[in-house]
């Protein structure tokens, strides 16, 4: 109650309870609690139980360990636009092997954590729609198709309370279908197909233009991410971007002034602005005029935003700006934190180009020594990720990453990133040239930045080395393994070492599963090279790592072992993917700056 700030109980039971939301009209309040979906009526408080299979293996208005961490879901049911009926998912992991690890072997006999896991090729979890009264009866279940392995990777009402829009992704993840299903009857049929011979990203790209009446949808059909709008049959209306550029994200529809809002990279690949383009054609205005990247947060109508901007090597700051680009009000300036970064001396990153040997032109960005001589030879440190898709070369601020590479390069390190092939931002040629054969491009282009920077008359050429995390720690293992002796050091954080290891979702999206593509399999796998290591190497992982497993360092050890290579380990006892906790961090970013300092 805000006059008297009290709060009171709404729920009269225990468990596990999460996503509660208003009903539209505010009289009720549904939740998940143990996997099932509940209705709380807020002046009687009368529970009624909407759903009554949830168990440890069925799961109601949430999802599994891989739907979560791969298509990025976690809420799993909607309000009708009426406040009648909830759709939901329900999500059934039966088929699902679970995954067992100790996380710190802390007890004398440790018990193991588990996570059903769905490793590539593996069985799948089962997802379905369903939709039921708020009052409770029979749940309504929404037809999705013959194809029992497919994944359901959005959902929401189609602009009024009669009809759901379902994204169905097949399972190679090269077919994308738009349901619209009945909520009565639970027929649905599709409005559109996108189709790959790669890969179709998912994304929350849909968009409802005029009351439900045509949507605004994003297709890479023509080798570049753009903007269309479509009739709710599904019927083209009219392209409304167009260009050897991307779109990123749409963010918002002004349906009384006509547009439709949306970020993207028109300038440059390494700039991130805030465009609009109106609903009826016309030409792209660009809405946030200032170099860097923006990060945008609209309000429902799209009429006013949240802008916030930063530029490499500089703080972000916060605005609030009309749906026109004027300033509103600052909210965030960073001053002080702007000025303290100055007083340090802090190096801005320069951004460069180079071209590979076979002829393709890359970004980089490079920061120098605060006492940057070029009459002399500087060790450099090549940092990667070089995820598909990802960028990391960016005209905008990366935070503590940022500050440690500031610290190597105050020890005299020149410290550089490259975006090679699979990077984001240049197209559907240059992203999806992965398929099938992962890390075989992205670890080639970084034994050419790091022969590009070992060029340079100010670059020690025998002191190059290379560091990342996750996709770049299993990057920075091929490139070390396959690139001869072009890196003198490296070290890989909590690295993929055999993609049959790793998730369904992810792994066949770009390598289909291991039956279909052993060879692909085969040769991406780290643990396949290891006797191609000559530098020194510094590896280490948390055994609580739920997305990629310890296991993968394990095996890692084991090969090297084997191979008779020596290296140096550190595990940390139930630490996760990130491997956060101050202390964890202190320990870790001191291990890789001592490693370096003397291996490099």
């Amino acid at each position: 109650d805000r006059p008297d700030r009290s709060f009171t109980p709404i729920s009269g039971e225990g468990g596990l309870q999460q996503f509660a939301k208003f009903s539209p009209d505010g009289t009720r309040v549904g939740f998940v609690r143990d996997n099932d979906l509940w209705v709380v009526d807020l002046e009687t408080r009368e529970e009624v139980r909407l759903t009554e299979d949830g168990s440890d293996t069925v799961i109601n208005g949430t999802f599994d360990w891989v739907y979560e961490e791969e298509l990025g879901l976690q809420d799993g049911w909607r309000w009708s636009p009426d406040g009648a009926r909830i759709a939901f998912w329900r999500i059934d992991e039966a088929p699902v092997q679970t995954f067992r690890y100790d996380l710190t072997y802390a007890d004398l006999y440790p018990d193991v954590e588990s996570v059903p896991y769905p490793k590539a090729g593996q069985p799948n979890p089962r997802a379905r729609i369903g939709v039921v009264e708020v009052d409770g009866g029979e749940i309504t279940w929404i037809d999705t198709g013959r194809e029992p392995d497919v994944y359901l990777a959005r959902m929401e009402w189609a602009g009024g309370p009669d009809q759901v829009v379902i994204q169905r992704l097949n399972r190679h993840q090269n077919r994308l279908d738009i349901l619209l299903a009945d909520v009565e009857t639970g027929g649905s049929r599709v409005l559109l197909t996108e189709a790959s011979d790669t890969w179709v990203d998912v994304d929350d790209h849909f968009r409802w233009v005029g009351g439900g009446e045509r949507f605004v949808w994003s297709s890479e059909r023509d080798g570049f991410n753009h903007l269309y709008l479509y009739a709710r049959d599904g019927e083209l209306v009219r392209r409304l971007t167009e260009g050897e550029w991307v779109v990123s994200t749409p963010v918002g529809v002004d349906e009384a002034g006509g547009w439709v809002y949306f970020t993207g990279h028109r300038e440059s690949p390494l700039q991130t602005s805030l465009y609009r383009v109106s609903v009826g054609g016309g030409p792209v205005e660009r809405v946030t005029p200032e170099d860097g990247s923006h990060s945008v947060e609209m309000n429902p109508q799209a009429t006013v935003f949240l802008d916030e901007h930063s530029r490499a090597g500089s703080p972000p700051s916060m605005s609030l700006r009309d749906g026109g680009g004027e300033v509103i009000r600052r909210l965030v300036e960073n001053r002080e934190l702007a000025r303290k970064l100055d007083d340090l001396g802090l190096r801005k990153p320069e951004f460069f180009t180079f071209t590979t040997s076979d002829g393709v032109e890359l970004d980089g960005a490079m920061i120098r020594p605060p006492d940057f001589d070029p009459s002399r030879r500087h060790p450099a440190l090549l940092y990667v990720y070089g995820g598909p898709g990802t960028r990391e070369v960016t005209d905008g601020w990366n935070g503590l990453l940022y500050l440690w590479h500031q610290l190597m390069a105050e020890r005299g390190y020149i410290v550089a990133v490259v975006d090679g092939r699979g990077s984001g931002g240049r197209g559907t040629a240059f992203k999806n040239v992965t398929y099938l054969d992962l890390g075989r491009w992205e670890s080639h282009d970084q034994v050419e930045a790091a022969r590009y920077l070992g060029s340079l008359e100010y670059v020690d050429a025998s002191r190059i080395g290379i560091w990342g995390s996750s996709y770049g720690a299993y990057l920075t293992l091929l490139a070390m393994m396959k690139g001869g002796d072009v890196f003198r050091a490296g070290i890989a954080r909590a690295p993929v070492t055999h993609w049959k290891f790793y998730d369904t979702i992810y792994t066949e999206r770009y390598m289909r599963t291991p039956r279909e593509n052993p060879e692909g399999y085969r040769r991406s796998a780290p643990l396949n090279h290891v006797d191609g290591l000559t530098g020194t190497l510094l590896l280490f992982h948390g055994t609580g790592d739920d997305n990629v497993h310890f296991q993968n360092s394990v095996q890692m050890v084991r090969a090297l072992q084997e191979a008779g290579k020596q290296f140096d380990f550190m595990l940390y006892p139930g630490k996760t993917h990130a491997i956060r906790g101050l202390e964890s961090n202190l320990h870790l970013y001191r291990m890789m700056t001592d490693f370096l300092l003397e291996h490099l």
